[in-house]
């Protein structure tokens, strides 16, 4: 399976990885979820006070509303995105204890303030393992 993101949010989501380096950032990706297709980045506000460049945490009435918001304009969740501020783009235990099958899961590599790699990750139904996913651009 593939993601497609238009070209515009995935600018926005690398901005948004990029300006809140060094600190992990979060937001929602909709638009199609039949399709797997992203027509709006969401970013969100990571409320963690501590550990947030490794770590990124939002109250799930925040959430709630969020998708709400999105679902009002028509749009589905596909999926979220995360950075990680001088690491890889590979999922980690963390993010796969804390992902749901179905769902697209964007990570952003932020290296020294800048987008180094991005990787699109999907938990598989038995949640084992996140499976690669293609990024296509609209």
């Amino acid at each position: 399976m593939s993601l497609t993101i238009d070209p515009s949010e995935l600018s926005k989501l690398q901005a948004h990885a990029e300006e809140g380096y060094p600190h992990e950032v979060v937001g929602l990706l909709a638009g199609d979820r039949e399709r797997n297709r992203v027509t709006r980045a969401h970013p969100l506000i990571n409320e963690r006070a501590d550990s947030a460049h490794n770590r990124y945490k939002v109250n799930g009435l925040t959430v709630m509303r969020a998708e709400m918001a999105l679902n009002a304009e028509g749009l589905e969740v596909v999926g979220y995105y995360h950075s990680h501020p001088d690491h890889p783009a590979d999922y980690s235990e963390y993010d796969r204890d804390h992902a749901l099958p179905n769902m697209s899961y964007v990570i952003a590599s932020i290296r020294e303030g800048a987008l180094a790699d991005l990787k699109s990750w999907r938990l598989t139904e038995d949640r084992s393992v996140m499976t690669p996913e293609e990024i296509q651009q609209l």
